[in-house]
């Protein structure tokens, strides 16, 4: 009991330090790498000749993408939740998945994801077209991905949105929102979270099949 009550009390210790972090560092991090990204004078690179920014199209934004497959890579790695699921998924399966398989697998979905889903931001479309769409593969993946991967991979999608990704994945979609000519934060703020819970279920199942399809003797 000594041992639980120790590591219980640590872990509420390493959260509140944690949350003090995300509003001192992390958020603040998110709204302000939106906002010198998205600045007109950093995109354009130069202005007209009466002095106005030309209008920008959403290929201008490219720094924007870059930067959200970055983000979504690099935080999803540090996903402490993520790193507990793949350890025990190794240590149940005999270690037929691999911890950075896995890890790697989530993180390229959550970069894609966070990727579309600031274009969807700078673009102003729907949503849910590309949530219908997404799990619309995800349908079909399922039909013909190795069984054993299936749960895995749904629950990946919701163990990746978890204490580090959420904050920083939410401070860029309200930063992007708030900076993008007629966006509004209310309304196209939200929804990255949703592609970074849709993706990785793509990317862990695509996985499994490359990896049982080179597992067939040729």
């Amino acid at each position: 009991m000594s041992r639980v009550a120790i590591g219980f009390l640590s872990v509420l210790v390493g959260l509140a330090f944690f949350l003090q972090g995300l509003e001192m560092a992390l958020f603040p991090i998110g709204k302000l790498m939106a906002q010198q990204l998205t600045a007109p004078e950093f995109i354009a690179g130069v202005q007209q000749a009466n002095g106005s920014i030309k209008d920008l199209d959403w290929s201008q934004y490219y720094w924007v993408y870059a930067f959200a497959l970055a983000i979504g890579f690099s935080t999803t790695i540090a996903e402490p939740s993520l790193l507990a699921v793949a350890l025990k998924a190794h240590q149940v399966s005999g270690g037929v998945i691999g911890v950075w398989g896995l890890r790697i697998a989530v993180a390229i979905g959550v970069a894609i994801g966070i990727a579309l889903g600031s274009y969807r931001i700078i673009t102003g479309t729907p949503l849910h077209w590309y949530i219908i769409a997404g799990y619309g593969v995800v349908i079909v993946q399922t039909l013909f991905a190795p069984r054993m991967i299936i749960p895995l991979a749904y629950d990946s999608g919701g163990v990746t949105t978890s204490t580090v990704t959420v904050p920083i994945v939410a401070a860029l979609g309200l930063g992007l929102a708030s900076n993008v000519p007629g966006r509004n934060p209310v309304f196209d703020g939200f929804g990255l979270i949703a592609f970074a819970s849709l993706f990785p279920i793509i990317t862990v199942m695509a996985y499994a099949q490359i990896s049982a399809w080179w597992a067939k003797p040729q």
